[in-house]
Parts: structure tokens; C-alpha cells; sequence
């Protein structure tokens, strides 16, 4: 009941002035890298982006989203491993993004098609996790997914999940439960609840200016010209 709850009230109530289903839409226009620009240059944040061993299956795939956190690790313990992970995948609500945090295991694959079908049924957008495997099955689901490798050794008497919906760190970044999760090609970014709003509309600016700034180079000015007239490269 306590789980139903909670699914009802993320979904209704958004953190941002907009909801999170627009958040989302505007975000995904966007790439990482100009996102990065605004939390370095706007924020002075120069630790946002996860490890960047995390890319997309698909050179096509995005993720933007809630973050909501898992930490498990290797672990030969097996008692009320299913339980928990049925739990976690429950707790799930609309635009999420699952976040692991695998502490290091480079052996197991921790997500598979089973756990996309039931994440992708409750609203989940993607997950971000250290191994995979059911590949083919995943592609076919179209179900955006960012990882560090592909393993056909399931997790199961390998790793185990300790908790989730806790702060986690991934490499240098403190991810917190309702961060704002972005992906694309180059990497994967966590920004702040608090600032991701902003932050999205600093980087839409980027984004209008860069048009201009194409227009520029296109053509034919100098780059010292376009440097002058307020451009960058």
C-alpha cells in the first residue's frame, strides 16, 4: 500500500514549475555537453557527469528523468535477493531513470529484458547500470539503457542489491533520489532537483545562440570575427 502511495503522489506532483513530462520533452533536445558548459561556467559544479564508462546501447539512445537510486555489490548471499528486487521495481514511478551503483563489479550483468518489460510498464525512461545481458531482447524493447559492458552472468548468487532510493555515488558524483538524469552519445550527466530547471532554461539559451553562431561560420567569417561578434568555438 505504502508503495502505491508513493507512485500516486510522484506522479501527480512535479518538483519543477513545469511538469515532469515537459522536463523531459526540453531536455531531450538538448545535449550533454551544453549542459556541462552551464554547470561548470553557471554553477562552478566541475564534478556532474557520471563515469564515462557509461554509454548508450544504441549511439541513438537518450535518457532524461528522475533519478532513482540503487546500490548493490558483489555478494554471494542469495536470501530475499528476488524479494528486494521485485520491491525496487514496484517503487518505480513515471519518468524515472534507474541508477546503479554497482561498487566496481565488472562481472554480472544486473539488468536483463525481464527488468526493462516491468521498469518500461510503470513509466520508468531507462537505466543506467555497469552490466546487461538479453541484449537483443533490450533493442527490441527499445528500452534506453547505458552501461559499462555485457555479461550473460546474472546477478544472482554473484551481486546483490543492498538498498535503493538512498544517495549513491558514481565516480565523482553524489546522485541523489530526484536528481535530474540526462544521457546522450557522450555521456551522463546528474544535476541537482534544485537547479535542473534553470539549468535547463541556461542551456536553451546556449542552444538559440549556437544557431547564431552556425549562421556565423557558415558563412564564411573568420573565426577571429566570429569570436568578436560574441561567437566561441
Amino acid at each position: 500500500m505504502k508503495t502505491e502511495l508513493h507512485t500516486t503522489e510522484a506522479t501527480k506532483a512535479s518538483p519543477f514549475p513545469i511538469s515532469v513530462s515537459e522536463m523531459r520533452e526540453r531536455y531531450l533536445k538538448l545535449y550533454t555537453g551544453a549542459v556541462n558548459d552551464v554547470l561548470r561556467f553557471n554553477y562552478k559544479m566541475h564534478a556532474s557527469s557520471l563515469p564515462s564508462h557509461f554509454a548508450p546501447l544504441r549511439e541513438n539512445m537518450k535518457v532524461a528523468g528522475l533519478a532513482f537510486t540503487v546500490k548493490g555489490g558483489p555478494d554471494i548471499t542469495t536470501e530475499g535477493e528476488f524479494e528486494m528486487r521485485a520491491e525496487m521495481l514496484e517503487a518505480l514511478h513515471q519518468d524515472t531513470v534507474v541508477v546503479w551503483d554497482c561498487t566496481g563489479d565488472i562481472v554480472t550483468s544486473q539488468w536483463g529484458e525481464v527488468m526493462s518489460m516491468a521498469a518500461a510498464k510503470l513509466g520508468c525512461r531507462g537505466a543506467i547500470v555497469n552490466g546487461i545481458r538479453d541484449t537483443k531482447a533490450i533493442l527490441d524493447l527499445g528500452f534506453p539503457v547505458f552501461h559499462q559492458f555485457k555479461s550473460n552472468t546474472g546477478m544472482l548468487g554473484r551481486f546483490r542489491m543492498y538498498h535503493y532510493q538512498k544517495p549513491i555515488l558514481m565516480g565523482e558524483v553524489v546522485v541523489t533520489p530526484g536528481d535530474w538524469v540526462f544521457g546522450d552519445l557522450d555521456g551522463v550527466i546528474s544535476i541537482p532537483q534544485s537547479i535542473a530547471y534553470d539549468v535547463l532554461l541556461a542551456t536553451e539559451e546556449i542552444l538559440n545562440k549556437e544557431v547564431e553562431i552556425r549562421e556565423m561560420v557558415e558563412s564564411g567569417m573568420k573565426p577571429t570575427d566570429v569570436v568578436k561578434n560574441g561567437g566561441y568555438f
